[in-house]
Order: structure tokens, then sequence, then C-alpha cells
């Protein structure tokens, strides 16, 4: 993992929480929650292969 992946990941999370609030009060909850599910599920499709690597990992460690 890089130190990139965690300033992209730190800037989706800027990014999402400024676009909430700003949406939040121009009365528009809804595209603010869709806004914070969007940028949930980019981060996640970001560290998701990390995961599996992981889970591979110790897989391998104790030979399941």
């Amino acid at each position: 993992m890089s130190i990139s992946l965690i300033f992209r990941i730190a800037a989706v999370g800027i990014l999402v929480s400024i676009l909430s609030q700003v949406l939040k009060h121009s009365g528009r909850e809804e595209q603010a929650f869709l806004t914070s599910l969007a940028g949930l599920i980019l981060v996640l499709s970001w560290v998701l292969p990390y995961i599996y690597d992981l889970f591979v990992s110790i897989r391998q460690l104790f030979s399941l």
C-alpha cells in the first residue's frame, strides 16, 4: 500500500464531507446521502484488493 492511496482516501473524505454539508444546508438531503454513498463505494473499490491480499496472506500463513 502506497502513501498516495492514503492521500487519495483523505482527499475523497474531505470532498465528500464538504459536498455533503453544502447539499444538506441547501435542503437536498437525498443527494447528500448519495454523495456519501458514492464516496464510500469509490474508497472501497480502492481498498478491496488490499483486503483480499491480506486474507490470501493469512490463509497461506496458516496453510488453510
